[in-house]
């Protein structure tokens, strides 16, 4: 069989300006006050309408932003009952995740998650952003590590985009080392083998996490 080379393509601008708005959300350059419009925005960046219309037209899709009438964007702000429903969600994959480890007890996973833990807690940069960094890089390790790539893909889904930081960012009103912190908890109860016990304290983390969140949306 003789097949034709393919060579890659090279990125395609919309996706490069898809990430530099998500990276301009995370760096809070973008905030709910600001009207984020095409034409503008495409001036600033030198390129045409085309990708940057693109790129906001994704961030709309993915939930993060939220157009008018008048074509303008905005982030897109979340209820209480959204926020809920995420949290949720993560309960669901993160504490199976969770269950999976625990039935492995596998005891060099279990030094990997430890020394992730310890790492990632060990900020230097106090931002919001390394806050939000580091929680996802742990959490993200217990999903990788079950080794289930749907529950991976659940996971990115939910943490993955701009607008999961723009709710974590308001916990800094309340404290944000709060949101680190019994990460090791959940690495001793995957110790010990007990998937019941594991789903449980996962559920609970998050749902401190949870409780954490309303209290810095409404402070």
């Amino acid at each position: 069989m003789a097949l034709k080379s393919i060579q890659p393509a090279r990125r395609r601008l919309a996706d490069e300006v898809y990430d530099e708005l998500v990276d301009a959300i995370k760096r809070r350059e973008i905030g709910p006050e600001d009207n984020l419009i095409q034409e503008k925005l495409a001036a600033e960046m030198n390129i045409s309408r085309t990708p940057v219309r693109e790129a906001l037209m994704r961030l709309e899709q993915e939930g993060v932003l939220t157009v008018s009438n008048r074509g303008t964007f905005r982030l897109y702000q979340m209820d209480d009952d959204e926020v809920k429903e995420l949290y949720q969600s993560r309960a669901a994959v993160e504490g199976q995740a969770a269950r999976i480890l625990a039935v492995r007890n596998d005891p060099s996973e279990i030094a990997m998650l430890r020394e992730i833990v310890s790492r990632e807690e060990g900020l230097n940069d106090h931002s919001a952003r390394a806050y939000f960094e580091a929680n996802r890089a742990i959490h993200r390790s217990f999903v990788e590590l079950a080794g289930n790539r749907y529950l991976l893909e659940m996971f990115d889904m939910i943490w993955g985009k701009a607008m999961a930081f723009q709710i974590f960012a308001t916990i800094e009103n309340v404290d944000l080392s709060l949101s680190l912190g019994e990460h090791m908890a959940l690495v001793d109860v995957i110790a010990t083998g007990d998937r019941t016990e594991a789903l449980e304290e996962f559920t609970r983390h998050i749902q401190a996490g949870f409780d954490l969140q309303m209290r810095g949306l409404h402070s």
